[in-house]
């Protein structure tokens, strides 16, 4: 292929991502925003607006074109979550935790997998997520005890897994369980198979939580659910926990994405209440107290954003991303709940108030130091990469 010829289609891509992103942000405005309030109060599944994710493709957003997806790169998927998160970040756990199921089939299943089931995971035809935490394990994923016993052409599952993000309304879930229990290390004797709903797959009860409304966290029970072999992702036993960080290094760039789009929305609301409310005879962002909590939180967002970025296009590139996911997920969670934080200040008692946007960005904005590994991993992971980058 010539330069010309190159350059050319790197023109179009960039021509299509550009509409597409485009495409987000009207949506968003016209049948999202206007719902935001009553769905989110009423801790009320979005059915509707699933529906036009659906249509608009963004179940396969990163799905190759080859398998009906949109084939987009992380970087840009990235940018989408930031647009979905700073109007309602609910929406972008939805497709998340899907898109991180398809992210590892994509990357580490068998190519009969692929075909099977990415068509279907693009049209949201069969949605879900990653089921990994337990009722006794978050972050020690070697102590999970949901056990996958091979019988013939099956597996026979036993186990309960919790706070399972689209548990409820999802169909398909990437099961980690354990294949061997003597296994040492223990991680050699995990496994993950592809998990559709069926006898012995019972969903337990739905999990109320401070924030992150709307989008549905179940505990899942598994009792003698039997699986087909052809289900193992990879086709080989004792990859599971490589699956699962896998998948994580997308699911931190997720939430880093969705973490500056809570830290601009709340910058942003904060930037247009302080021209409306007055003080003392001028708007308060006229008073030094307000600017200086202005400044830092416009320098928070951009900060992040590079971070994102930065993780993202390693992410592209197809190389590993520990390191960098890691510092983004850290510093823009960090950002955003400091960003909630500072906009319910900024608001004074209305920041407070239901009926403002801002009360509800500081009770999403806590997740995001949790999720896909809570910042205190992050910060050991990034020390360790350190050191491994830095030997003497």
């Amino acid at each position: 292929m010539t330069a010309e010829a190159a350059g050319n289609l790197q023109g179009e891509r960039l021509e299509q991502e550009s509409m597409i992103l485009d495409s987000v942000e009207r949506w968003l405005e016209r049948d999202v925003r206007p719902k935001v309030m009553e769905l989110e109060h009423g801790d009320i599944y979005p059915t509707e607006i699933v529906e036009q994710m659906k249509e608009m493709g963004l179940f396969g957003a990163i799905i190759d074109e080859t398998y009906g997806g949109l084939g987009l790169r992380p970087s840009v998927y990235a940018k989408i979550i930031e647009r979905i998160s700073s109007v309602w970040m609910s929406l972008s756990g939805i497709i998340n935790s899907h898109l991180i199921m398809s992210f590892i089939v994509q990357r580490m299943g068998t190519e009969q997998q692929r075909r099977t089931f990415l068509p279907r995971f693009a049209t949201g035809e069969l949605r879900g997520g990653l089921a990994l935490t337990e009722p006794d394990c978050g972050t020690d994923l070697q102590a999970i005890r949901t056990v996958a016993r091979r019988d013939g052409d099956r597996y026979v599952v036993n186990g309960t897994k919790t706070w399972i993000s689209n548990g409820i309304q999802g169909s398909c879930f990437a099961l980690l369980v354990k294949t061997d229990l003597k296994a040492e290390p223990r991680h050699k004797g995990m496994s993950m198979l592809l998990a559709e709903k069926g006898e012995g797959f019972k969903v337990s009860r739905k999990l109320e939580k401070l924030g992150y409304k709307g989008i549905d966290s179940a505990e899942l029970i598994f009792e003698d659910y039997e699986v087909p072999a052809d289900r193992l992702i990879g086709g080989v036993e004792g990859q599971g926990l490589a699956n699962a960080i896998s998948g994580l290094e997308l699911g931190r760039v997720n939430i880093a994405a969705r973490a500056v789009g809570v830290a601009q929305a709340a910058l942003d609301e904060s930037v247009k209440y302080s021209q409306q409310r007055s003080t003392f005879g001028k708007p308060i962002h006229q008073h030094q107290a307000i600017a200086l909590k202005l400044a830092d939180m416009a320098t928070r967002v951009a900060a992040a954003r590079l971070l994102t970025e930065r993780a993202a296009d390693v992410l592209d590139r197809g190389e590993r991303c520990d390191f960098e996911a890691g510092m983004a997920k850290l510093f823009a969670s960090e950002a955003g709940v400091e960003n909630a934080l500072e906009a319910m200040r900024i608001h004074g008692g209305y920041g407070y108030s239901k009926e403002f946007v801002v009360e509800r960005l500081y009770r999403d904005a806590p997740l995001l130091c949790i999720g896909e590994g809570t910042n205190e991993i992050q910060r050991l992971v990034i020390a360790k990469r350190l050191i491994e980058r830095s030997p003497i």
